[in-house]
C-alpha cells in the first residue's frame, strides 16, 4: 500500500520566507525512500496554536492523510506550541512512539530528553511531531521508521489478526 503523507512545518521564520524549510525535504526524502509514501500536502506556518492545529485538521480531515510528520515547534522556547496543538486535535496519544524517539536520540545528545514531542491518532491519521533540525528529524523519524507501516496498517482497519 502506497501511505498518503503530510508534511507541516511550524517556523515563523520559515513561513515568513527568511529560513530554507531543510528539515520537510528530509523528511520527503524518508517518507518516499523508507516507506515508500506519497507526499500529499506540504506547508510551512507560523508558530501559532491555531494554524498548527488547523493545518492539522485539514491534512487529516480534507486530505486525508494516512500520516502527518510535523517538523519544529517541540522544544522549550514560548512560542514551540506544536505538541499543545497536536493534542487539541488528536483522539487518542500513541505515546510509544514520541518514546521511542526521544530514547534513540539520548544515544546521541543528552539535550533529547528536552523534546516535547507527542504522537497521536485523529481519525484514520498519525500525527507524528519531529524537531526542527533536520539531523533531529533523520534520527527521531529512523527510530520508528520500520514500525510505521504496521502501525499505519492498523489505524486504517486493513490489518487482520493482532500477533
Amino acid at each position: 500500500m502506497r501511505w498518503k503523507v503530510a508534511i507541516l512545518t511550524a517556523s515563523d521564520k520559515g513561513s515568513r520566507g527568511e529560513r530554507e524549510d531543510t528539515s520537510a525535504q528530509v523528511i520527503r526524502e524518508l517518507v518516499e525512500e523508507e516507506l515508500h509514501g506519497e507526499i500529499v500536502e506540504y506547508r510551512i506556518v507560523p508558530d501559532e496554536m491555531n494554524d498548527i492545529s488547523a493545518s492539522l485538521i485539514e491534512m487529516a480531515d480534507y486530505f486525508q492523510a494516512d500520516l502527518i510528520i510535523t517538523t519544529g515547534g517541540t522544544g522549550l522556547a514560548p512560542r514551540d506550541v506544536t505538541p499543545e496543538a497536536t493534542l487539541k486535535v488528536v483522539e487518542r496519544e500513541v505515546p510509544g512512539l514520541a518514546e521511542a524517539m526521544r530514547l534513540a536520540s539520548m544515544q546521541k545528545t543528552r539535550r533529547a530528553m528536552l523534546s516535547r514531542s507527542v504522537c497521536g491518532i485523529r481519525g484514520n491519521t498519525l500525527i507524528i511531531n519531529l524537531p526542527g533540525s533536520p539531523k533531529g528529524v533523520h534520527d527521531n523519524l529512523m527510530a520508528i521508521m520500520d514500525q510505521l507501516p504496521h502501525a499505519l496498517e492498523i489505524i486504517s482497519g486493513n490489518y487482520g489478526d493482532h500477533e
